[in-house]
């Protein structure tokens, strides 16, 4: 390796289904490099668009008898594994895979570790227990392999715990007391620009050694009001000197759908002032142009305001029953039926609700909700469908926009009823086991805290409605496979 990247690679990346490694993967695959993972789960690997890519090796870093086969014949690795779920031992657990990682690696050309800024003096990383294990891990590979460690910031990105946070913190409160410590400076940093630092640093070895990376430094608190702004919430915030960081953890625990397991190590992170020195960075890749918190933010919430954030939000169940999910400010409720019937009866089923036939159950409920919508200025049922069974992408159905048809498998709605947020009805059909999966899902994006209010104070009839309404529909599906309808 010299002073510039070095062409195609044999890649080794380890925490390959966690956040960053699954963005990272179809990034070296476009560049052509040869990407190995190591992962303890295949069938989850396999899950992956990328699964089938790559070469998959299942392994534990806290296993070292399984990494000297994974390791064979590899250039260059990321490690991107950390026991931030791993109970009170975690750094216990970091170490010692450092540890393993360093003795079965001596081959390596080259390791990309990715950890945090860690405060400036002892007093304040002692503050923080999880900033501590990660730079320990990166003086542990730094000293036995030739190591490039980048140090970030609270890393935004739709699904970023960082980005969860403030999110939920945000949307949830329409005014907060929170701790002074608020007020307190860190760097984001986006995850777009995580990436392209990763990826850019393969081959270099003028970049071993520590590399802070960040935007421009802001408090917590504008990392909420800048949220706020991007979204047209207005926030009160106020700080006061109170609440430790166990205390706000739990505070975090309650109000968001963050474990405490995570919250802890999210607080623990803003406890202190967090800053780096960004300046090597600078002048390695002076190419990259750290994006603001501001556009961070905007690229984050994009996937939702897009339409595109349903499909890959499905959930394939695999059970019948009821799932109600909370997760990158979308809300899924998540019905699962298996039919005695071909995907096709049952595309069919689902896709001629609406109209002159109406909802199948409650239809009395669903006109008194069109009434009250034309009432506040939405469209109401008024708008029918055009064909009674036939749909195409962009037509209205009733309340609803058709927004994607993949026949025979897929029918999702966006609605255009007036709700504080977004939301979407979607249907679809997965054969399984000489029938159908059934999969109903109604998806709510809400905007602020009248949104929240509006999703959970409605969820009792969503319960009785939309549980009837799966029902119905898988019914008519075994009804259509074994008596087809023809319709004049």
């Amino acid at each position: 390796m010299n002073g510039v990247q070095g062409g195609v690679m044999k890649v080794l990346v380890t925490g390959a289904t966690g956040y960053i490694g699954g963005r990272i993967i179809p990034r070296l695959l476009v560049d052509g490099h040869s990407v190995r993972i190591l992962t303890r789960d295949r069938a989850r690997a396999l899950a992956r668009p990328w699964g089938d890519k790559v070469e998959i090796f299942v392994g534990d870093v806290l296993q070292p008898e399984t990494l000297d086969e994974a390791l064979e014949g590899v250039d260059a690795a990321y490690y991107l594994v950390h026991s931030m779920y791993g109970g009170g031992d975690f750094a216990v657990k970091d170490r010692q895979a450092a540890e393993n990682f360093v003795a079965a690696g001596q081959r390596l050309r080259q390791v990309i570790y990715l950890g945090g800024i860690v405060p400036g003096n002892e007093e304040e990383r002692a503050a923080s227990n999880h900033l501590e294990s990660r730079a320990e891990v990166g003086r542990i590979l730094r000293a036995g392999l030739p190591t490039t460690e980048f140090r970030a910031g609270p890393i935004i990105g739709s699904g970023s715990a960082s980005f969860e946070m403030v999110r939920y913190l945000t949307e949830r409160l329409p005014a907060m007391i929170a701790p002074r410590w608020i007020l307190n400076e860190v760097q984001p940093v986006s995850v777009r620009d995580v990436l392209d630092y990763l990826v850019a640093a393969l081959g270099r070895d003028d970049a071993f050694g520590i590399i802070d990376i960040g935007s421009h430094a802001v408090t917590f608190r504008e990392m909420m009001t800048l949220y706020a702004k991007v979204r047209g919430l207005p926030r009160v915030i106020l700080p006061v000197p109170v609440l430790a960081p166990k205390l706000a953890a739990l505070w975090v625990r309650l109000v968001t759908p963050i474990p405490n397991s995570l919250a802890v190590p999210l607080v623990e992170g803003v406890v202190q002032p967090v800053l780096g020195d960004t300046s090597r960075a600078g002048a390695l890749f002076p190419e990259i142009e750290p994006r603001s918190y501001e556009e961070a933010v905007e690229r984050a919430l994009f996937r939702i305001e897009d339409g595109d954030v349903a499909t890959r939000w499905t959930l394939s169940g695999e059970h019948d029953g009821v799932r109600l999910v909370d997760s990158e400010g979308i809300v899924r409720e998540v019905r699962s039926r298996w039919v005695n019937a071909d995907t096709a009866s049952t595309f069919r089923a689902f896709s001629s609700l609406g109209g002159e036939r109406g909802w199948r159950v409650w239809n009395w409920a669903w006109k008194v909700r069109g009434f009250i919508d034309q009432l506040i200025g939405g469209p109401g049922l008024r708008v029918g469908r055009r064909d009674p069974e036939h749909v195409y992408p962009g037509e209205a159905i009733d309340f609803w926009r058709v927004e994607e048809v993949r026949r025979p498998n897929l029918l999702r709605l966006r609605a255009e009823m007036k709700v504080p947020g977004t939301a979407w009805l979607q249907f679809e059909a997965l054969a399984e086991k000489d029938g159908t999966r059934l999969i109903q899902t109604a998806f709510f994006a809400p905007t602020g805290f009248w949104g929240w209010a509006y999703w959970y104070g409605i969820y009792p009839f969503h319960a009785l409605i939309f549980n009837d309404m799966v029902e119905a529909v898988a019914s008519d599906a075994e009804r259509y496979a074994h008596v087809p309808i023809v319709v004049s």
